[in-house]
């Protein structure tokens, strides 16, 4: 049982994808302007590491060798198509603020990395268990780095203002003010990372 835990926790601290593996920056740097794109972002990348982790681990047997990484494509794809077509009917401002970071989660490096690091030689539960803890560090990681560049960019919080009077510096709603945030963020997490050791 300690064990399955310490499979999906690691996703979440000890080998967070963005904060620690440095893994999927370049749709963390774009859509993590408001937290709601930050939300719609993780949810649609957790939803495809685990059916990928799953569909994956399942099929490791039949995939040759030679051709895993395109089989690997195709199944991930699989899914980002229908994600991008739920959040189309579904959730059309989603889709047109997240724009065309979503059909690049099948190249994205966290999914792939998953799949081919992980999911090719784990059983189909700790596959989840991998999914599920990645995907959740992801989303925990934009949803901070969201709501840091919205309060401090826009004075906003989900849209929704917080302080009166606050005047946002607006350099957090660019891509510059992405890099400022997760580089402090990843400063703090190797300070306790060192501190902890």
């Amino acid at each position: 049982m300690k064990k399955l835990l310490s499979e999906f926790t690691k996703g979440i601290v000890k080998e967070n994808p963005t904060f620690v593996l440095m893994l999927g920056l370049c749709p963390t740097l774009a859509v993590s302007v408001t937290v709601i794109n930050g939300i719609g972002m993780g949810i649609a990348a957790t939803f495809v590491l685990l059916s990928a982790n799953i569909i994956i681990s399942l099929l490791k047997n039949i995939i040759p060798a030679r051709v895993r990484i395109p089989c690997f494509i195709v199944v991930i794809a699989t899914f980002v198509t229908i994600v991008e077509m739920a959040m189309k009917a579904y959730s059309p401002a989603l889709n047109r603020a997240l724009g065309i970071y979503v059909p690049l989660i099948v190249v994205n490096c966290i999914v792939l990395g998953r799949a081919e690091a992980f999911a090719q030689k784990a059983s189909v539960g700790r596959a989840i268990l991998d999914g599920l803890g990645m995907g959740l560090g992801f989303t925990l990681a934009l949803i901070l780095i969201c709501a840091i560049r919205e309060f401090l960019g826009a004075g906003t919080l989900m849209n929704y203002s917080l302080i009166k009077g606050f005047e946002p510096a607006r350099v957090f709603g660019m891509p510059s003010g992405a890099l400022l945030v997760i580089g402090l963020l990843v400063g703090l997490f190797n300070v306790l990372k060192n501190r902890k050791g």
